[in-house]
């Protein structure tokens, strides 16, 4: 959003009252959407409440502004490839502080506050935890009055649409925007030129100094969509703005002239797919390239118009890094770093060590992975095809770096080669994860294990030259969509106990330890959790026509469909529970619903592979009349914030069971526990700082650690000798290899079978096997006596408090940004 001038007065803003409200709704459905109410449709009825919010929402966006620049400001950029918002509505209504009367509203003029909100389309421009981390952070940069603004793609088509077709994931277009965003504001006149291909003509001027022009280039043109985002309850409004793609000119006109309109149109069109669908598939070449344009268009976009911003204000750039912090999520922006340098070099005309200081002092990087083979790199080839100014400032930066490593580890070739921005070992390939770190002033990972980890392992080396450099800072979510609002039965409970402080500061769910053995409140807690299970059984019965018992364990594992966060270990688990029940109709089994939900990538063919085995053992398990509704397995297709919302409330048990070492931190469990879910799971990510939280005694810990994992392995790990020595886990293999879960083609499951056993089981499933189910036999105990059950889930929610994205970003701002909130 522009700078406002000091000029425009502040205005009050609109009165929140009910009958300011319903003179809103009046006036917005006749006048904004052109509609008597007689003929509204509920998509109306949703366009015209939208409107209604938005313009409460505009007032306070262009005073915070303006406060900003009053302030003269340090602003920090978020630059991510994702933003997985969701809707809007309802987490504006909430965060403005009008809910009640929006309600009473609508009430009054007899329309379906559920049903109209229901007409929102989930904003799915993200792919999983990435995106969602995101959005959290901006929620709580807007509540606690940070300068603070998102950058990053507006998808034509978010995440995909899962559908489950004959048991297998079958991927539709996501149009979001189908009927328009009442949410953005489009802005042609921010508008900013982005090359691709071309060449580079370097010359030396009088003064010897070299100079470079990047010229013959293919240009496209990213155009702003700004996004109001609103902090809870402090009329702080911050912006996130996402850039769509368009032709630098509508069409060739020397195409067009000499009659090839086709022509014309195939590269306007050509174009603007930049910007039309969220990850493309990049197994193919094609799809590879895309993807690199599609980050670096954004980063380029972002960057520019972040220095036409700084550059309007003050004469140098001397003050960038006092008056600009940016961040990078993952490596997919960290082309940011020789962008910055390109334009300080070549178009302002910085020198190279002037430029770089500013550079380095500029950007903090996030490290979400700690696999090497997730660690992003592009072949020097394509760089050289598609960014040819920029694999020259990456060669710069990559030779000044190694030369002062080389000065201070001297003989140490090996080294040079690991730290090298370059591979060239594998085909000579640009590390971005390198290229990030070596450019940016912090780089932290998002969990104490994970970062000691990163540390210890992949980046070892970086830590050794950079002391200090690395870091950690914990995830957190925002718990103004995931309790406030998501769970309204819970947070209302919360609220009437200990006041509604704790929505802005979730340390206060402390207070909540006392009551954990108060029978009534134990009573009422409970209460709600089968209300929210009832209403999770609804949606099962209404996506997958299965009906599930609210009273049964609610287990749930909701995630990305992945080999390392291990949906396998759980099905072996369900088999196991089947051939229990099937073996011995007289024991005593708590009923139990597995509720799996979860996308796999539209190209990773093993993950695909996984989902329909879940939905052939749902099948069998299901229809066996022999199980007697003791056991259920639904997997929930299209998982989404709106499908998460509905999901994480009603769970009893959280699974999260990746083998230890490979997930950063993860979130999904803190969401759970937040709405009192017991955790199973592995000593991995963030599971390890949940359970000091909540105690030992009020989680469900299993498996090897990673001294262990590392161990096993490094001594020739193999998953054979699991299978002999284990009768349950060779007779629940034996059964999906066979064909007993897909008797229309025996051998389709056994490719999952040799991953995890001729194919040495890289995640070591079979080895955490007999640990798992011991777990889960723990819990089923547990869930027998529901007073200490519930006692339990009191103290996992009352525990909950550090894992706001709140504290996060108050540690982003003090230890990595130096950036302050401005309030009125």
């Amino acid at each position: 959003m522009s700078d406002m001038p000091k000029s425009i007065p502040e205005n009050e803003p609109l009165n929140l009252s009910l009958n300011s409200v319903k003179q809103s709704l009046v006036n917005h459905l006749i006048f904004s959407v052109g509609k008597d109410p007689i003929t509204a449709t509920d998509r109306d009825w949703f366009f015209t409440l939208a409107n209604v919010v938005r313009e409460r929402l505009i007032e306070r966006w262009m005073a915070t502004m303006r406060r900003y620049y009053n302030n003269d400001a340090k602003r920090v950029y978020y630059l991510s490839m994702e933003f997985l918002i969701g809707r809007s509505l309802m987490n504006s209504v909430l965060n403005i502080g009008f809910d009640e009367e929006v309600r009473q509203a609508c009430i009054d003029a007899g329309i379906d506050l559920d049903k109209i909100k229901d007409m929102e389309f989930d904003a799915a421009l993200g792919n999983g935890g990435l995106g969602r981390l995101a959005a959290c952070f901006l929620d709580s940069m807007a509540t606690i009055g940070l300068p603070g603004y998102g950058m990053g793609i507006r998808y034509e088509y978010g995440m995909f649409n899962q559908k489950i077709e004959n048991g297998w994931q079958v991927e539709h277009p996501d149009n979001w925007l189908r009927y328009g965003n009442p949410w953005e504001f489009p802005r042609p006149e921010v508008l900013y030129p982005v090359k691709f291909h071309g060449r580079v003509v370097q010359y030396n001027d009088e003064g010897g100094k070299l100079h470079s022009h990047w010229i013959d280039s293919d240009d496209v043109m990213a155009m702003a969509y700004d996004t109001p985002i609103p902090g809870y309850g402090l009329n702080t409004v911050n912006n996130m703005r996402l850039w769509s793609a368009k032709a630098s000119r509508d069409f060739d006109l020397r195409y067009f002239n000499e009659g090839n309109y086709i022509k014309s149109v195939e590269d306007k069109n050509e174009s603007e797919n930049l910007s039309k669908v969220l990850y493309p598939d990049d197994t193919t070449a094609m799809g590879r390239e895309l993807r690199l344009k599609q980050q670096y268009f954004f980063v380029s976009a972002s960057l520019q118009d972040i220095l036409f911003r700084f550059h309007k204000h003050h004469k140098t750039f001397d003050e960038l890094p006092d008056k600009v912090a940016i961040q990078l999520n993952d490596t997919h922006p960290s082309i940011a770093i020789p962008e910055l340098m390109r334009l300080l070099v070549d178009i302002h005309h910085l020198d190279w060590e002037h430029a770089w200081g500013i550079t380095t002092r500029t950007f903090a990087y996030t490290n979400h992975t700690l696999m090497p083979e997730a660690l992003e790199t592009w072949p020097v080839a394509l760089f050289e095809s598609v960014l040819p100014r920029h694999l020259q400032i990456i060669y710069e930066i990559n030779q000044r770096f190694l030369n002062r490593v080389m000065h201070c580890f001297p003989g140490d070739n090996e080294l040079l080669k690991r730290m090298s921005i370059i591979d060239e070992s594998h085909g000579r390939r640009v590390r971005m994860a390198h290229l990030a770190i070596v450019g940016s002033h912090h780089v932290n990972g998002v969990a104490a294990l994970h970062s000691e980890l990163m540390k210890t392992t992949i980046f070892s080396d970086f830590d050794r030259y950079y002391p200090g450099k690395l870091t950690n800072i914990t995830n957190g979510i925002t718990p103004r969509l995931w309790l406030n609002q998501a769970n309204p039965g819970l947070a209302s409970l919360i609220t009437g106990r200990i006041g509604k402080g704790w929505i802005t500061d979730l340390s206060q769910l402390r207070q909540l330890g006392k009551l954990a053995d108060d029978k009534t409140f134990q009573a009422e807690f409970h209460a709600v959790k089968r209300a929210n299970k009832a209403r999770l059984a609804e949606l099962v019965m209404d996506r997958l026509n299965l009906q599930i018992d609210p009273d049964s364990l609610f287990d749930v594992q909701v995630k990305r469909i992945h080999e390392y966060k291990r949906q396998l270990l759980n099905l072996l688990h369900v088999v196991t529970l089947y051939n229990r029940i099937r073996t011995n109709p007289q024991a005593d089994i708590v009923p139990r619903t597995v509720i799996i939900s979860g996308k796999a990538a539209p190209g990773y063919a093993t993950a695909k592979l996984i989902i329909k085995l879940a939905n052939s053992v749902a099948d069998i398990v299901n229809n066996d009349p022999a199980v007697r509704g003791l056991l259920k397995l639904a997997f929930i297709p299209n998982y989404d914030v709106s499908t998460a919302s509905v999901i994480i409330p009603a769970a009893d048990l959280s699974q999260q069971i990746s083998t230890a070492g490979t997930e950063a931190s993860g979130t999904g469990n803190m969401k759970l526990a937040l709405n009192g879910a017991l955790t199973i799971g592995t000593l991995d990510g963030a599971n390890i700082e949940i359970m000091e939280e909540v105690g030992e005694d009020n989680i469900f810990i299993f498996g090897l650690n990673t001294q262990q994992v590392a161990a096993l392995k490094g001594s020739g790990y193999n998953p054979w000798d699991y299978y002999h020595a284990n009768g349950e886990l060779k007779w629940a293999l034996d059964m999906i290899a066979s064909g007993y879960f897909s008797p229309e083609q025996a051998e389709r499951f056994q490719p999952i079978v040799n991953n995890l056993t001729q194919g040495g089981d890289h995640y070591l499933l079979l080895a955490d096997y007999a640990s798992y189910v011991a777990a889960q036999e723990r819990v089923e105990k547990l869930y027998r006596d529901r007073q200490q059950w519930t006692r339990r889930a009191i103290l996992n929610v009352a525990g909950m408090g550090k894992f706001s994205s709140d504290r996060t970003i108050g540690e982003y701002a003090n230890k990595i940004w130096g950036a302050q909130p401005v309030l009125k």
